[in-house]
């Protein structure tokens, strides 16, 4: 499953998607261009939605979540995910935290 909808997730998808461990991919909400991939599907799902996010994932068997946004990774949905017992590639919100906000990463120096 790819969550976001921008060109860095398409082109996640399509290398996914090149992999022989891969049947099919989710784009939650995914963009034009992977609703035209093969073995590719869009979910009408928004970004913030983590618990429907982690209810399809656990009723489908999905084996990866790949985070791409930087919000729904500042906002912590690798965190929420993983306490459901998923397995996300994509930072924690504290991982995230030093991309989300200049402030922050200029005042850990």
């Amino acid at each position: 499953m790819v969550i976001g909808s921008g060109g860095r997730e398409h082109a996640l998808a399509w290398k996914l998607l090149q992999s022989e461990q891969v049947q099919e991919v989710f784009c939650i909400p995914g963009n034009g261009g992977t609703a035209q991939m093969p073995n590719c599907r869009n979910l009408a799902m928004t970004l913030d939605d983590y618990e429907g996010i982690s209810r399809f994932a656990l009723v489908n068997n999905i084996g990866l979540i790949v985070v791409g946004p930087e919000v729904p990774l500042a906002n912590g949905i690798t965190d929420y995910l993983q306490q459901q017992n998923l397995t996300v590639f994509g930072p924690t919100q504290a991982g995230a935290q030093i991309e989300a906000s200049k402030t922050w990463a200029k005042a850990s120096r």
